[in-house]
C-alpha cells in the first residue's frame, strides 16, 4: 500500500487563540469535501517545516513561521497510509485565501467536531478537545 508523509499546521486565529484554521478539500479530489488542517505532502528533500511553509504558500497564499511538532499519527485509508505530523504555525505574511481548497474558516474544537473531517484528523480533534495536544 502506498505510504505518504504529510504535515499540517495548527494555526490559531489572531483574534481568538481557541480557534484554528481549517480547510475544506476540493470536490473531485481524494477525500473530497472533507475538512482538514492546512498542509500537505512532504516532497523529497524537504524538511517538515519547509513542506508546511510551501504548502501554505501554494494553497493559502500566506507566509508561515513553523514552530515545534505538537502531535503525530499514522492512519490507514483503503487506498493509502498517511503519516501525519502536526506543527504549531503562525501566519507571518498575507491573509489566508482558499487557493487549494473550496473553503477556509477558523473554528474551535466543538465547531470542528460538527464538520465532516478526514479520518486521519479525528484522533487529533479528540486530543485537542481533551487538552492532550498543546495549542502553542
Amino acid at each position: 500500500m502506498k505510504r505518504v508523509r504529510v504535515v499540517a499546521g495548527l494555526i490559531a486565529d489572531p483574534t481568538d487563540p481557541r480557534r484554528f484554521l481549517v480547510q475544506q478539500r476540493l470536490p473531485g479530489a481524494s477525500r473530497a469535501n472533507l475538512w482538514e488542517f492546512p498542509g500537505g505532502k512532504i516532497e523529497p528533500g524537504e524538511s517538515e517545516a519547509q513542506a508546511l511553509a510551501r504548502e501554505c504558500r501554494e494553497e493559502l497564499d500566506v507566509g508561515l513561521a513553523v514552530g515545534r511538532k505538537l502531535w503525530s499519527t499514522v492512519h490507514a485509508y483503503a487506498d493509502l497510509t498517511v503519516e501525519l505530523e502536526l506543527f504549531a504555525a503562525e501566519i507571518t505574511q498575507g491573509q489566508p485565501r482558499p487557493l487549494g481548497a473550496q473553503a477556509l474558516r477558523f473554528a474551535d474544537v466543538a465547531e470542528m467536531k460538527q464538520l465532516p473531517f478526514c479520518e486521519a484528523d479525528l484522533p487529533l480533534l479528540d486530543a485537542l478537545a481533551t487538552g492532550d495536544v498543546p495549542t502553542r
